[in-house]
């Protein structure tokens, strides 16, 4: 486990830190790469990869790679600072863009590439002699349920930020809406 060497961290930062690493990993997230966004997202300025390593007590080569990571998935960014000629790294510190940009992320990494794979699962189960209606049934239902939540997302990512905070903390409350509308749920 990560060991955080106090430098200037609060224990609460810390904890936020160890915390944030323990939780990315649970979804699939190199902790190291979860620490290190969580570390800048909670630094008041720019950090430098010897910085990073030196507070979180990771290997200075572990760092580079999760700083191209998190580049990559734009939740850092890079930073000139003057007088500096080693790079600087700040966090995204929006938390519905951090959001927005991990869930695009993932729908690029998991959704999109299942999306593909069983549509053409369902069109080469089509063109068998003798299908499996079952299967084949179960496969459409799939496609169809993928292609819901691809649109819905597509949807989401148009709503102004303000009305998309509003919706959100409406929580069953729509549901009410669509009940008043005459919309059944099912």
């Amino acid at each position: 486990m990560t060991e955080i060497r106090d430098i200037n961290d609060s224990p609460a930062q810390s904890q936020f830190i160890l915390y944030w690493g323990d939780m990315g990993s649970q979804w699939g997230v190199n902790r190291s790469v979860a620490q290190i966004q969580a570390l800048l997202y909670l630094s008041a300025a720019p950090l430098n990869a010897e910085q990073i390593s030196e507070r979180l007590g990771i290997a200075r080569s572990n760092v580079s790679n999760s700083l191209k990571e998190l580049v990559g998935w734009k939740l850092i960014r890079r930073v000139p600072i003057p007088g500096d000629r080693r790079e600087h790294f700040e966090a995204e510190c929006d938390v519905w863009e951090i959001a927005t940009r991990v869930a695009q992320g993932r729908k690029e990494r998991e959704i999109d590439p299942a999306m593909r794979v069983l549509s053409d699962c369902v069109a080469a189960a089509e063109l068998e002699a003798d299908p499996d209606p079952i299967a084949l049934a179960r496969m459409k239902e799939m496609q169809e349920f993928l292609n819901v939540v691809d649109t819905w997302y597509d949807q989401m990512l148009a709503v102004p930020k303000s009305k998309l905070k509003t919706l959100m903390k409406m929580g069953n409350k729509v549901i009410s809406l669509l009940s008043i509308t005459g919309k059944k749920s099912e």
